[in-house]
């Protein structure tokens, strides 16, 4: 048999940590190693699976787009794109649609997009609030917006234009404010920087300030976005409307596909200053059609509301039955399980020991995101693998 993690090592880029395990087929929330194991899945891809895995959905969209037509580039109309478009904006608060291909893609042209807003309204303001915690992507200037130092240092110097304060303080941002900024940049809830919330009435006065000076929110949904918290969008839960939102992971099922969306009067782009060559291709569209198609004429954000409080309740009762656990947050099917010492990978391990995918989001806290569709079942299932590894530590 093929050592695919040895041969690995001859060709790939030290990039990232892999958890040794090579995966090569999944359905619904479970997925199988080249040795026949099977694991239940509570990563889905970065929050991204979000109807599981082999979707008999989205394959045969994806099949039919594929005999049919997969690129033409954005120079033409295509019918995939312009019926993602239209669903996506029938059920949100924005009006104008871009499509690209990954989450940090899409937040780099919305921080255009909010450039080009301060170049047009704003006296030439350019500079972007950002906060702590955050995380916008891997490219430069994404690096620059996240509000991580870790992410950061290897790359200094770093692109300018972009401010970092301190995660739920509006006090912070008001301060930062000058009449060089065009707009505040946040996840509504921090996904890769450990699940962390917003206080209370944060986001409202956040959005209360962009709008009494005149300048864009940008809400980065890639994580939150396609139902993941219990609600198509998680903008919805605290009654908040962005100017502009971006999206990607969830959004096609775990075909490649980004955007941007935005209300009518932050829509300032024109012919030639935006634009991507495989962006919003009939294939990726497909794929997005039928994945959102499928959310809202199956309410799956109900499901993820029954069974997120089902995970969350459990969490929360294994906290009360293992001191070393600090804490635990979430929403819907995003949540965070915080522990007093640096063990996460170590719980991490073992839970692939015992055939549960949890992602080590912190050195002292794992992330779990499991498939919109996971069922209370399977819910139960990983609350009962991962109380046999805490007992272990305890």
């Amino acid at each position: 048999m093929t050592n695919w993690q040895e041969l690995a090592q001859n060709y790939f880029m030290n990039t990232a940590e892999r958890i040794p395990v090579t995966l090569v087929k999944g359905k619904g929330a479970w997925v199988w190693d080249d040795k026949g194991r099977k694991y239940l899945d509570f990563v889905a891809g970065i929050a991204v699976v979000a109807l599981g895995h082999a979707s008999p959905v989205i394959a045969e969209a994806v099949r039919k787009q594929a005999k049919t037509l997969i690129q033409v580039s954005n120079l033409y109309y295509t019918v995939p794109q312009v019926q993602l478009a239209e669903l996506l904006v029938k059920h949100s608060c924005l009006q104008k649609v871009f499509f690209c291909n990954s989450g940090a893609e899409a937040n780099e042209g919305a921080v255009k997009l909010a450039r080009r807003y301060g170049h047009k309204y704003l006296k030439d303001a350019y500079e972007v609030i950002s906060v702590t915690g955050s995380f916008h992507g891997r490219t430069l200037a994404m690096v620059a917006a996240s509000g991580q130092a870790k992410h950061q240092e290897p790359y200094q110097p770093l692109p300018c234009g972009f401010v970092n304060v301190q995660f739920n303080d509006i006090d912070a941002i008001k301060k930062a404010t000058t009449d060089k900024t065009c707009a505040v940049m946040l996840e509504p809830i921090q996904g890769e920087g450990g699940v962390n919330l917003p206080k209370e009435g944060y986001l409202k006065a956040v959005r209360e300030w962009c709008h009494q000076k005149g300048i864009l929110l940008i809400f980065d949904e890639i994580q939150t976005g396609i139902g993941r918290t219990g609600t198509l969008f998680a903008y919805e839960q605290y009654g908040v409307e962005p100017d502009v939102m971006t999206l990607a992971k969830g959004l096609a099922g775990g075909v490649p596909i980004g955007a941007i969306m935005a209300k009518e009067k932050a829509s300032v782009f024109v012919p030639g200053e935006h634009g991507s060559t495989f962006g919003g291709n009939p294939l990726a569209c497909a794929a997005g059609y039928a994945t959102l198609k499928y959310i809202l004429d199956h309410d799956v954000v109900s499901n993820v509301k029954k069974v997120g409080q089902r995970l969350l309740e459990g969490l929360k009762k294994l906290k009360q039955k293992y001191q070393f656990i600090t804490d635990v947050r979430g929403l819907g099917l995003l949540a965070a399980v915080e522990f007093n010492r640096e063990m996460a990978k170590d719980v991490l391990m073992a839970c692939l020991e015992n055939g549960l995918l949890v992602n080590r989001v912190k050195p002292g806290a794992i992330r779990l995101m499991p498939p919109l569709i996971v069922t209370e079942k399977e819910i139960d299932e990983a609350l009962r693998i991962l109380d046999k590894v805490l007992a272990k530590f305890a």
